[in-house]
């Protein structure tokens, strides 16, 4: 069964960073695509990146683009995002999932598809 972990959400104040990460078990081959997502409190869930097969590919929204950076652990299930420069407008529940399409696709949750963790919460305060 795959199970999907996040850690490392927790309050920061506006202009912090923080590293959320992603381990995920079960799997057969742990170097799959995988990918952080976000829902803010009375919000659609959206995509924030995407990494695939040994991180040869990213993908980034444009609202975090610049400011967060995806990548994975040399175990290869293990991702990571870290994110610099944070705003309130990052306060979000934020999930990761493993086994994504491997395409610009998967900023779209909706599309995305594979096994979700329970998310990780970041409140980012003014």
């Amino acid at each position: 069964q795959v199970q999907v972990m996040e850690s490392g959400g927790e309050a920061v104040q506006a202009g912090g960073s923080l590293r959320l990460s992603c381990t995920v078990s079960g799997l057969t081959d742990p170097d799959r695509p995988m990918g952080w997502f976000r829902q803010a409190p009375g919000k659609e869930r959206e995509g924030v990146a995407c990494i695939t097969w040994s991180g040869g590919v990213t993908y980034y929204a444009t609202s975090v683009t610049g400011r967060f950076t995806i990548s994975k652990g040399n175990a290869k299930n293990t991702t990571y995002l870290q994110m610099n420069s944070l705003n309130p407008e990052d306060t979000a529940l934020y999930y990761c999932a493993v086994d994504i399409v491997p395409s610009f696709l998967c900023l779209n949750p909706s599309m995305a598809g594979g096994t979700w963790g329970q998310g990780t919460q970041v409140t980012v305060s003014s």
